[in-house]
């Protein structure tokens, strides 16, 4: 009995300790997060919040937006409307229906074909996928070649624009010399479980990436890349090989933004609530299923990687919440975590309308969470490659063109 009271006891400062080293962990990213996350720049605040539409034509450079699309009929007509009304004066829009087996061409056809639409909007039709590519990057490379607009600005083909969020984030770009800018879009959510998600998406955040090293030269392994809204400037982007040189990349926002780092050019990012809209699926399991997708290229195919994310994830995100049922040392960890937690989440909840409440929820969407990445290999190792929108590309040729993780 003594011995397994002192092993009992043994294994309780053990734990403490554990508790405490996953406290220091968490400080050591949300303190400073708390910090510098005001200081990232925000359009509505730093850029100036008037309605007015640019007066000078000829003074704002020229803007090509690129809306990859297939099978999105649900919401691309909404989608490129809103493109249509946004104020900026040099606009040209180019979307692109990549073999869609929906209404999708037609009612990019018939946006086109609306008055206000003329001299704004084209469309073009891709029947037939080479072989080598993937769709989307397909899609937009296709777009941007032979344009002569001084920036390109790729998004999604569900994604809403405020009229004021191209000529905001332009004015932003070229104020601060930008070479690639990201705009962060604002999610439209439904429900508790899609909250649940977003709001532990967020928390985890603070231990991936530091929005505000993103315009810091040196650090190079702070980039950022979304597709609802990678704005770059054209010979930016030719330089960097434009998406020919990222054919085969799942993750092809991403990756853009970490060619464009890596290359040396200025990089930008910025929030902006409700700018830039998104709906990205219609419920939790369909975050989840999107995510099936890119989890794996993440990690860029490496099992070993992807395996220890999980491990790690597991033991950062359920130990505050396991400690919380351990009087004393491991306790108080857990009660310092959370706080600094509850602290970040206070701070998003402007951002997002998501409330500090759903933290509750941390562990539930921790364990939906590292499913979903052990879900995301185990398909694409047991299928042998991607399936995306009924076109399949084989994991060997994914694995041959992915470039390094850092």
């Amino acid at each position: 009995m003594s011995l397994l009271l002192a092993l009992l006891l043994h294994g309780r400062i053990l734990f403490a300790i554990f508790a405490w080293v996953i406290a220091a962990a968490w400080l050591s990213r949300v303190i400073p997060a708390l910090w510098m996350l005001p200081r990232v720049p925000n359009l509505l605040r730093d850029a100036g919040q008037t309605t007015s539409p640019p007066d000078k034509e000829a003074a704002w450079p020229s803007v090509t937006v690129i809306v990859p699309a297939k099978d999105e009929a649900a919401a691309i007509a909404q989608a490129l409307r809103s493109l249509v009304d946004c104020d900026y004066p040099r606009l040209q829009i180019v979307a692109v229906d990549d073999r869609s087996t929906d209404a999708t061409g037609q009612l990019m056809d018939e946006v086109a074909a609306l008055p206000e639409s003329h001299g704004r909007l084209r469309v073009l039709h891709v029947k037939d996928l080479p072989d080598g590519w993937l769709g989307k990057p397909h899609a937009m490379a296709l777009a941007a070649e032979g344009s002569t607009s001084d920036w390109l600005l790729f998004t999604d083909a569900d994604v809403i624009f405020d009229p004021r969020a191209i000529r905001l984030a332009i004015q932003f770009a070229e104020k601060s010399h930008g070479d690639h800018m990201v705009l962060y879009p604002t999610l439209i959510l439904h429900g508790v479980a899609e909250k649940m998600l977003i709001g532990f998406f967020q928390s985890v955040s603070a231990l991936a990436g530091r929005p505000w090293k993103i315009a810091d030269p040196k650090a190079t392994k702070d980039y950022i890349g979304v597709g609802a809204f990678n704005l770059i400037r054209r010979p930016v982007y030719e330089a960097l090989g434009g998406y020919s040189e990222l054919r085969m990349e799942v993750l092809e926002d991403m990756r853009l933004g970490f060619r464009a780092k890596r290359g040396g050019y200025a990089q930008r990012v910025a929030f902006g609530k409700d700018l830039v809209r998104i709906r990205w699926a219609e419920s939790a399991w369909g975050i989840l299923n999107n995510l099936t997708k890119n989890l794996y290229a993440t990690f860029r195919f490496r099992a070993s990687l992807l395996l220890a994310a999980c491990a790690g994830m597991l033991a950062m995100c359920l130990t505050p919440f396991v400690a919380l049922y351990f009087p004393g040392p491991a306790q108080w960890a857990a009660i310092v975590t959370l706080s600094v937690l509850l602290l970040l989440n206070l701070h998003y909840w402007r951002l997002t309308d998501i409330p500090p409440v759903y933290l509750a929820l941390f562990p539930v969407a921790a364990l939906l969470f590292v499913g979903t990445l052990l879900r995301s290999m185990i398909l694409v190792v047991w299928r042998g490659g991607v399936l995306w929108r009924g076109t399949f590309y084989p994991l060997k040729e994914l694995r041959r063109q992915a470039g390094p993780l850092w």
